[in-house]
Formats: C-alpha cells, structure tokens, sequence
C-alpha cells in the first residue's frame, strides 16, 4: 500500500475576538496557509470563494452569529465612472503609475507609518515595524504587484525625490479572473485628492487592459461607515449564500 500526497489544504479556525466593525459582535475566521507551486491556483479558488489573502495566509470570517461581512468585486467590463469619480480621475492627471514586484523600500514604509499614524492610530496594524511592512509585502507564494503612484514638480525639485514624491501605493495580487486588492494606502497630505478611490479606478483600468473581468475589493460590510465607498463602483458582485449575485446599487 502506497501513501498519496495530501493535495487539499488544511484549514483552521481561530477563537473569537471583537469585531473591529460592528460594536458589540465578535469574530472568528476560517484560514489556511497559501504555500507552494500550487499556491496561485489556490489562491484564485479561495479567492473566488471569498476568501482574503494576508501574507502566506488566506481567510474568511467564520463568525457565529453574523453574516454581515460580504465578498465584493467589481464587474470592470462594464463598470462606468460617475460624475464624482471622473472630477477624481481629472484631478489627479498629474500621477504617474509604475507597476513592481513584490519588493518593499523604506521610502513606502515611511508614507505607510505616516498613513497609519494619521488614519489609523488604534487599529490592530498601527504598531506594525519595518519588518512587519517588509513581510507583508514580501510574504507571498502568488503573482503580487506593488504599484506606486508618484507626482513630479519641478518648481519643488529640492523638496521631491528625483523620481517623483511617492504619494500612493497600492499592493495587489493577479489572479487569473482579476485584480485582488490586498492593501493600499496614501500620505495623509494628499487627503483632498479621493486616493482612496482613485486607486481602485486605476485598478479597474488595469483588469480592463489585460481583459480581466472582476477587481476585487474585499469586504464590505453593511452598517460599517468606513466599509460604505465599496459599494460606489458599480456594476459590482456580491457573494451571497447561493453564489454570486450583480448588485447595482440600493
């Protein structure tokens, strides 16, 4: 008698914690580990699952007694920017993007403490190190990207880098249907520019130009302010108990 290799991941579930989106509830997740040859087509099944990848680990809330938090993804075929976003997109003309591999620099760690700081001071990430921010760049088995988004003036040339004042990045993973936004975050100065938004319009940009159906965004999560601007990119799907289903807006 032979032993056949395990092929299917083993997955985990971790104890009960506050939610960190709705007052009063509590947590649990259901998560595997995302290691291997095989770990992109892992990661695009889960994903489409409604799973979320963070470094080498893929999750999704197991919660016992909610089921608030919902799988997003944009249709980016047929999505359409609204007035408000094309205001976004011409204010921000001035950007210039640049696609990398997965490799992180002090120049993004220092934006990234400055956007934790300033954005997110009590939260579970706020007292995250350089080599936390290295591995979460780096800790990865599947196609991630980090995009930069980079502004130049020249009559502030002593005051900005040679290649560009870094005022956004964004760290996504390709999957074979789309574009997972895994994190993206911005330098506080710039707050009046939506790049927040302009970021997922890009991405939007950037699944329509490889011919990529779906941008995924995550959760959202209803009675979750913070969670609200997911639901602004329209047509979008959501994961429902009977699978996907189009949302175009309440």
């Amino acid at each position: 008698m032979t032993n056949q290799p395990v092929q299917s991941p083993q997955f985990f579930l971790t104890a009960p914690s506050p939610c960190p989106y709705l007052e009063g509830q509590f947590e649990r997740k259901v998560f595997t580990h995302l290691v291997g040859e095989k770990a992109p087509e892992m990661n695009d099944l889960l994903t489409q699952g409604g799973f979320r990848r963070s470094q080498n680990i893929a999750y999704r809330p197991a919660c016992e007694s909610c089921r608030a938090c919902v799988s997003v993804r944009i249709l980016a075929e047929e999505f359409k920017a609204n007035r408000s976003m094309k205001r976004i997109l011409t204010r921000n003309e001035d950007i210039v993007s640049q696609e990398f591999p997965a490799e992180p620099s002090s120049e993004q760690y220092s934006m990234f403490r400055a956007y934790l700081d300033a954005r997110h001071n009590e939260g579970g990430m706020s007292d995250m190190s350089v080599l936390d921010y290295a591995m979460m760049v780096e800790d990865t088995h599947v196609p991630t990207r980090i995009i930069e988004y980079r502004i130049f003036d020249d009559e502030n040339s002593d005051e900005i880098h040679q290649n560009g004042r870094l005022i956004a990045v964004a760290l996504s993973d390709l999957m074979g249907d789309g574009i997972s936004m895994v994190y993206s975050y911005f330098d506080p100065d710039f707050s009046d520019r939506s790049l927040g938004t302009y970021m997922i319009l890009d991405h939007i940009r950037r699944a329509q130009d490889r011919k990529l159906p779906h941008v995924y965004l995550g959760y959202w999560v209803a009675g979750s302010r913070k969670m609200d601007y997911k639901t602004r990119f329209l047509p979008q799907d959501h994961l429902m108990a009977a699978g996907w289903e189009r949302f175009e807006g309440h």
